[in-house]
């Protein structure tokens, strides 16, 4: 099944803004194998500089994940204060601390306002945000985590910086 939802201003976006290689990530920030996946992401945005855009959304695994949906709620209340990617590296950097008290440490280490991130935290418009990327994600087909897609294709092949990026390569090599 291929990318339902098209990537559009809504969406967070790193890397190149306009790059020919897009790759979706359908993460949980309380996944270990989206914590493996997240250096690998990192890896191939240098690897493919300006090539590659890369775009997260939420996926939280609650019944599996007790702490992601609160994790991504705090992505997204950074988010609302122009921090969604700190706040997204924070999270996968420290994945065995994703409740409440340490989201807020993570908030003061990027300076947030603090009562602004704590209202964010548990608003509606936040729990609503997350809830798109996943309605999103279910109409792709996504069940697990991490699900990526590049350039709308669902990639169904590990994550690894070889198979992941050898995916990346061969598009560029046949003129995606």
């Amino acid at each position: 099944m291929d990318l339902h939802v098209p990537v559009s201003a809504r969406d967070h976006v790193r890397g190149a803004p306009h790059g020919r290689l897009t790759l979706v990530e359908y993460g949980d920030f309380d996944c270990p194998f989206c914590a493996e996946a997240y250096p690998v992401v990192r890896a191939l945005l240098e690897q493919f500089d300006h090539q590659l855009r890369f775009v997260f959304r939420h996926n939280p695994r609650g019944e599996l994940h007790p702490h992601a949906r609160l994790a991504a709620q705090a992505a997204e209340a950074a988010a609302l204060q122009g921090q969604f990617w700190p706040m997204h590296d924070l999270l996968f950097e420290h994945t065995g601390a994703l409740e409440e008290p340490a989201l807020l440490g993570y908030a003061h280490t990027l300076e947030l306002e603090r009562g602004k991130f704590e209202a964010d935290l548990h608003s509606p418009a936040v729990r609503e945000r997350v809830r798109e990327d996943e309605v999103g994600g279910l109409r792709s087909g996504v069940i697990g985590t991490p699900t990526f897609f590049i350039n709308g294709a669902h990639f169904r092949d590990k994550p690894d910086r070889a198979t992941l990026g050898g995916a990346l390569e061969a598009l560029i090599q046949g003129g995606a």
